[in-house]
């Protein structure tokens, strides 16, 4: 998607706030001793989300020295995930585009027209007032509901560019639309409705131990069969 690379203007230092620090220290906890570098994903998104929504340089070496880690091998893992912005991103909504071929093939490219004309021709720059910016990602692992974007932690599926719009303005207005399918689906069952398991009394209580009369009945045919088997072996 892109070159990854720390942005040239960093702050001078980082540190988690109190309630962060008491955070960080409950999770690393979780770990065994000599595994706290598992905790590293969190924490640098702890980071991230305490400073305004990208990782600063600082936080990355800051997180390093807090589990003892080599400051490369944490580089390594923020250069990696595109869910870690190493550059400002817009206050209000960094969108992030899913390009990869399911996607593609439902629709991305009328997305990403949709935040080029709203954001910025460009990838990775703010938007005038500086509330928008905009990404394409590979794989954000809603192949099934795509075409899909990623704002931060949510994610928004089966869109079009006229709802991908309205995701944009309840951004901008304060008042985000709810994440998930936009056009009413439940997780990725079928758009038309589903086609299987429709019976009300699969779901009502009705059934319960319905097995056990269906399966007395076979025994009895079974006992019947044999039973009839014998009499016409005597007859």
């Amino acid at each position: 998607m892109s070159v990854r690379r720390l942005h040239p203007v960093q702050p001078k230092c980082f540190a988690f706030t109190p309630e962060n620090e008491a955070w960080a220290a409950a999770t690393i906890a979780k770990y065994p001793p000599g595994k706290q570098a598992s905790a590293v994903i969190l924490l640098l998104m702890r980071a991230q989300e305490q400073h305004q929504n990208w990782l600063p340089e600082p936080a990355i070496r800051y997180v390093a020295d807090k589990l003892g880690m080599a400051y490369i091998r944490v580089y390594e893992v923020a250069t990696f995930y595109t869910q870690f912005q190493l550059a400002p991103v817009g206050t209000k909504a960094h969108i992030q585009v899913c390009g990869t071929t399911p996607c593609m093939l439902r629709g991305a490219n009328a997305l990403k027209d949709v935040c080029r004309n709203r954001i910025h021709p460009d990838q990775f720059h703010l938007s005038a007032d500086g509330a928008f910016s905009w990404e394409e990602v590979e794989c954000a692992g809603t192949c099934a509901n795509g075409p899909m974007v990623q704002v931060f932690k949510d994610t928004y599926e089966d869109l079009t560019p006229e709802l991908l719009e309205k995701v944009i303005d309840g951004f901008a207005s304060g008042k985000p639309v709810k994440p998930g399918s936009q056009i009413g689906r439940i997780a990725s069952s079928p758009v038309g409705g589903f086609t299987s398991l429709t019976d009300p009394h699969l779901y009502d209580g009705s059934t319960l131990g319905a097995w056990r009369q269906r399966l007395a009945e076979v025994e009895a045919k079974a006992a019947a069969a044999a039973t009839a088997a014998k009499t016409d072996t005597k007859a």
